[in-house]
């Protein structure tokens, strides 16, 4: 594994945050992306916050830091300590990206800086799914595997690939309320179902995203079988282990598989753009292929 840049003389400093937190590839991204932007002083690092522990976690914070990313379970979490900066953010209640503003005045939270908030995740999903995707039809089906915070970022994320009827699977069907809201506002028709009921030929569905815990889509990986016809594609947002059974197993039914990294990266890019204050296609420009070289290198 190439070994992560360590900095003596860090002057920005910029962070992933969750629960557990230790696999986290972020580091790997962010600091690939500086160094291919010849930005001097600045390191990414990574820290196990509790959602207990978010408030003094932001409390610590100095001058010195530029951002946060928040993976689970502290993406609802960050959202009464900052003001929405994106559609996604007001919509899905969900950010993924704190940019810290130290001449801007914390309205609800007057002891800590200005804290701007966005949702990088719809834009990681959108794009991994346009950069291999083989849709079979114009009006297209979707299915969701999960029914939490990334789960509402793949529904709105699908919701711009001119999906007109999604299928949320999840284990406790009760708590997929708000995405039938969600449906609502998109105008697209939102089923719900039980992972249990999933069976083996998934061949009807455009798009497959698993939002599920490591080794959780393992029952699935199991009952899926080759039937003859061509599956879609199917983007699982676990990245370790790599690659999922869940993703073996799609392709081995004749479909397009995504592993996780390639949403890690994609929405990385605005992430290192909003906390370093570049415009997101110049950062694309500049580092996406050393940041997929690193990522890469890393796994």
């Amino acid at each position: 594994m190439k070994k992560e840049r360590v900095l003596t003389n860090i002057t920005h400093r910029a962070a992933v945050l969750g629960d557990p937190i230790a696999h986290s590839l972020s580091p790997v991204l962010h600091n690939a992306a500086y160094e291919a932007m010849n930005l001097q002083g600045w390191f990414y690092d990574r820290a196990q916050v509790s959602q207990d522990g978010l408030d003094d976690f932001l409390h610590g914070l100095d001058s010195a830091w530029r951002g946060l990313s928040l993976t689970m379970p502290l993406k609802r979490t960050i959202i009464p300590y900052g003001k929405p900066q994106d559609k996604w953010v007001k919509l899905l209640g969900v950010a993924n990206t704190a940019v810290m503003d130290w001449e801007m005045q914390n309205s609800e939270h007057p002891e800590l800086p200005g804290i701007r908030l966005y949702n990088t995740d719809v834009r990681g999903i959108q794009r991994a799914l346009q950069h291999v995707s083989r849709p079979h039809r114009t009006l297209r089906t979707a299915l969701i595997l999960g029914n939490g915070n990334t789960a509402r970022s793949a529904y709105a994320a699908l919701s711009q690939l001119n999906v007109n009827s999604i299928t949320v699977a999840a284990r406790h069907t009760e708590k997929s309320a708000p995405m039938v809201k969600l449906g609502t506002t998109f105008r697209i028709n939102t089923e719900l179902a039980s992972l249990e009921d999933i069976g083996g030929d998934l061949s009807g569905f455009d798009y497959v995203v698993s939002t599920l815990p490591a080794h959780a889509a393992d029952g699935i990986a199991e009952r899926l079988k080759p039937s003859g016809k061509s599956f879609g594609t199917l983007l699982d947002v676990i990245y370790d282990p790599r690659p999922t059974a869940l993703l073996e197993a799609w392709a081995e039914c004749n479909g397009t598989a995504i592993g996780g990294e390639e949403m890690l990266l994609q929405q990385a890019i605005p992430q290192v753009a909003y906390m370093t204050s570049r415009p997101p296609e110049e950062v694309s420009s500049i580092a996406e292929e050393h940041m997929r070289k690193a990522l890469h290198e890393a796994m």
